[in-house]
């Protein structure tokens, strides 16, 4: 399918994604008492069914990234091919961020200024401090390394749950299932720490239209998701994917450029025989050639056989012809 016709999916999963799980947030999530409303676990399961539902509507079409990190992580893992479809995806997964968080404002009608609370409008963050025992997301963790680890693990795990119920060997009916839940416990695990981003689009999204604490530590949101997701990357193309099995000398007439090869004998052995069956062909073709041309040789042998048959009766036939003018000179004489 077109790239822009894949980028258009990914605008608008990512829009999904923004309007389901942080208008969740926002919307149903009570401020200041996260126990009331929807609560941690109805904004956790917002999130994950926003996944779940658009793998279901995009997958086919896109892959149903809906997220820089992930696309990242296929990237490296060799799911994702090319450069510039990768740049293409994330500026889309930004714009459709950006568009649904403006929805969401919309809808609220937020009166916060330039030193908005951390957390404001579902933005992501973390804290230095406990006050009266809590974080500003009503957790215990404070500091940017408990943020930076959180968010690059849980990450990391995301993306190894992405590619491998997307890998062949899985059953692929139920890999949105599997996201869309792992996505809801990362929240439940990651949202009394930073929030939640493991997506750099998600934080980018709320972010702009928040400013100050949550643009300073915005980085985080992208760096730490993303180097997460180059590690889970690394980690099931170097030990989980499964390479094509070798199949012998064979291997390399079966298929153009095998690849999946490690034994370089192997390699050479199926090399030196696909050469020795070129030479064996070239060699039935000479056969051949030469048979041909005895064959012409023996057709034009007997064709110049009958020529000189057909002569011979000629003058046979004249020889005939002269006798028997002699003979009837003879009876009139």
């Amino acid at each position: 399918m077109a790239l822009w016709k894949r980028s258009v999916a990914e605008l608008i999963g990512t829009f999904w994604w923004v309007l389901g799980g942080c208008g969740a947030a926002v919307i149903a999530c009570v401020v200041g008492n996260p126990y009331n409303g929807i609560g941690y676990l109805g904004v956790a399961l917002a999130f994950g069914l926003t996944v779940l539902t658009m793998a279901y509507a995009i997958g086919h079409i896109s892959g149903c990234h809906l997220n820089p990190a992930v696309s990242v992580g296929l990237f490296v893992s060799g799911r994702f091919k090319g450069v510039g479809d990768l740049i293409s995806y994330i500026v889309a997964q930004c714009i459709g961020g950006i568009l649904g968080a403006g929805v969401i404002y919309i809808i609220v009608n937020p009166q916060f200024g330039a030193d908005a609370a951390i957390g404001t409008f579902a933005t992501n963050g973390w804290s230095e401090e406990l006050v009266n025992g809590v974080n500003a997301f009503g957790g215990k963790a404070v500091g940017l390394t408990a943020a930076f680890t959180a968010e690059a693990v849980l990450t990391c795990f995301f993306l190894l749950v992405i590619i491998g119920s997307t890998d062949k060997r899985a059953p692929a009916a139920l890999a949105p299932v599997a996201i869309g839940l792992c996505l809801t416990l990362i929240h439940l695990i990651a949202i009394p720490i930073t929030n939640t981003s493991v997506n750099p689009a998600r934080s980018l999204a709320v972010a702009a239209y928040v400013g100050g604490t949550a643009v300073s530590q915005l980085w985080l949101f992208w760096v730490a998701p993303i180097i997460g997701a180059i590690v889970a990357g690394i980690i099931y193309k170097c030990i989980f994917e499964e390479k094509a099995a070798c199949v012998g000398e064979d291997c390399h007439e079966k298929k153009d450029d095998c690849k999946n090869c490690d034994d370089k004998k192997t390699v050479e052995k199926a090399e030196a025989k696909k050469e020795e069956k070129k030479a064996e062909v070239k060699k039935e073709e000479k056969k051949a050639e030469a048979k041909k041309e005895e064959k012409k040789a023996e057709v034009k042998k007997e064709e110049k056989k009958a020529e000189v048959k057909k002569e011979e009766k000629k003058a046979e036939v004249k020889d005939n012809e002269e006798e028997d003018e002699d003979d009837e000179e003879e009876d009139e004489e």
